[in-house]
């Protein structure tokens, strides 16, 4: 998944309000307002005076005109903060049956309703294959050198999706957990128990039921995120 158009550096001044994010413009010294897609604490990821990249548009639909779209480490690496960009780069990956898990599957169908008033990330469906219902999650807390967690904070609405996944077993299809790490410099997934202990459990019992996990990272640059390989899963 390419950005459309191209990335510009700034400097974070705050981010607030959960979904703004004020910046000062690297080249130019302008203070600008961008709009922060990511509902999260994103814990780490908000320190002030820390490089980012915008995105800018001229929609004359959206009221900010820029996008926050990735956080740049010290280190070089990257975490993309903008939690609907995982949907979009797992898309484009299942239409081209890049992920090899899934790759018989030849209808992708998003934002199907199920459950009770919820949709589902991805409807996968072929002939003579179970459907797949897939929920996927953008992961970008890390807290230890090289582990990516999941949640950065409390999500009932998360946990709620894993019973939802567990119904559909139960129901005789196949139910997925997919986690992206949009994060360049982890190596491995876990939960992190001690802010969400609900969802943990939430997440054993549809372990139990039968509802599978995958963990996949993503390979991200100022030109966009892909996703790539798998990442080994220790819960």
């Amino acid at each position: 998944m390419r950005f459309q158009t191209e990335l510009v550096p700034a400097r974070l001044t705050r981010r607030y309000k959960r979904f703004l994010a004020d910046c000062v413009l690297e080249d130019t010294g302008q203070k600008v307002t961008a709009h922060c897609a990511n509902p999260g604490s994103m814990m780490g990821l908000a320190e002030p005076g820390t490089r980012v990249w915008l995105e800018p548009n001229d929609d004359p639909k959206k009221k900010l005109k820029y996008g926050w779209r990735l956080f740049e480490h010290e280190n070089g690496h990257f975490t993309g903060v903008d939690t609907a960009v995982p949907n979009r780069a797992l898309k484009s990956a299942l239409n081209s049956r890049a992920i090899a898990p899934f790759s018989a599957y030849d209808r992708i169908r998003p934002e199907v309703k199920y459950g009770q008033n919820s949709r589902i990330d991805f409807l996968l469906q072929a002939d003579g294959l179970l459907d797949v219902y897939m929920e996927v999650k953008s992961v970008t807390l890390s807290r230890q050198p090289g582990l990516a967690e999941f949640p950065d904070s409390v999500t009932a609405r998360g946990a709620k999706h894993l019973g939802e996944l567990a119904h559909m077993v139960a129901a005789g299809h196949r139910a997925v957990m997919f986690y992206l790490v949009q994060r360049t410099d982890c190596t491995c997934f876990g939960l992190a128990t001690d802010i969400d202990p609900t969802y943990a459990t939430a997440y054993r019992a549809a372990r139990e039921a039968g509802v599978e996990t995958f963990c996949y990272r993503a390979d991200i640059s100022t030109k966009g995120v892909m996703v790539a390989d798998t990442l080994e899963i220790s819960i």
